[in-house]
């Protein structure tokens, strides 16, 4: 299940793409998330991207990844070009191999929002540039890292901690599970049974020594956990498919995170989702504009989160 690694032309080191958390050996993860806390506190010296270009190709519509990305970058010196599906000659039949091999003559590093995962796969096969997954259909990478450095900026380090995930088994339910053997949490998912992640996913994470409990029961999930977390029920994969989405609504109506669910979590647990949300869905308007939420400071840690990851890739931090 590991994602494809591409060997530098002439055998040199290969680049450090940021595909999965599965790729990486907990020590490495948290030296990214040492990085990103460093750069947030304003303790990067000078412009460690100086010189760099860094290009950012959105095959899905994207607020906090975009916007975060190009800032990123921006304040640690280096240069973002954005790159819409619209804007590339891969929209038009270009093989993904061959638009990697001319980005990596141009720039330093590539991030990638996608659909496919087989496209990001296989634009890092042939890059000879880091690649970073910016989102798949199957995981969601920063956005952990940025859920991970909230978690402990608001209630200390999350190994051995226990953390609910509620709804859907989507795509950062599943980096979720692979954080959890990364990191070192206990990780309770309460979907449909319709809606579970991939079982061998599950078994990867438990067999890496991971705590990974599924139930249909969002109460059995939330009781006692440290933070509870949420998605949208209906994702971008999801809404050209409008027959589907009736039939994911009616699965996922008991799994509304609400007042009243959030109080069998433990008494100081926090709220996280990555957004954007549909308040009155999955989640109860109370719940996320309530004391309990920290997603606004999530939503910022993707800025600081997706500085350590780019400043490890690019052996800047």
């Amino acid at each position: 299940m590991s994602a494809v690694v591409a060997l530098k032309a002439g055998g040199e080191d290969p680049p450090r793409h940021f595909l999965e958390l599965m790729d990486f050996e907990g020590p490495t993860l948290r030296r990214m998330l040492d990085l990103a806390a460093q750069a947030k506190r304003g303790a990067m010296p000078g412009k460690p991207l100086a010189g760099k270009s860094v290009a950012l190709i959105f095959e899905k519509p994207s607020t906090r990844t975009r916007v975060s990305f190009e800032v990123g970058i921006h304040q640690l010196g280096g240069q973002p070009i954005v790159l819409s599906a619209r804007d590339m000659q891969s929209s038009r039949g270009e093989e993904m191999s061959d638009t990697a091999k001319v980005l990596s003559r141009y720039v330093d590093a590539i991030m990638m929002r996608t659909h496919d995962v087989n496209r990001i796969r296989e634009l890092a096969r042939h890059a000879t540039v880091p690649v970073i997954n910016g989102l798949t259909d199957i995981s969601h990478p920063c956005q952990l890292m940025a859920d991970v450095l909230t978690f402990e900026e608001h209630r200390g380090p999350i190994a051995g901690q226990v953390v609910a995930w509620v709804g859907d088994g989507n795509n950062v339910a599943q980096s979720f599970i692979q954080a959890a053997a990364r990191f070192g949490f206990t990780l309770r998912l309460a979907t449909p049974a319709a809606l579970r992640p991939p079982q061998a996913l599950v078994d990867w994470a438990r067999a890496q020594g991971a705590t990974i409990e599924l139930t249909e029961d969002p109460a059995e999930a939330v009781r006692g956990a440290r933070c509870v977390v949420t998605d949208a029920w209906v994702s971008m994969n999801d809404e050209t498919d409008d027959s589907g989405a009736p039939n994911r609504h009616n699965l996922l109506a008991p799994y509304q995170v609400t007042e009243a669910l959030m109080r069998q979590a433990a008494p100081d647990a926090i709220f996280q989702h990555c957004l954007p949300a549909h308040r009155g869905e999955e989640v109860a308007a109370e719940v996320i504009d309530g004391p309990q939420s920290v997603v606004f400071d999530e939503a910022e840690n993707r800025l600081h989160a997706q500085k350590g990851v780019l400043l490890w890739a690019l052996g800047a931090g």
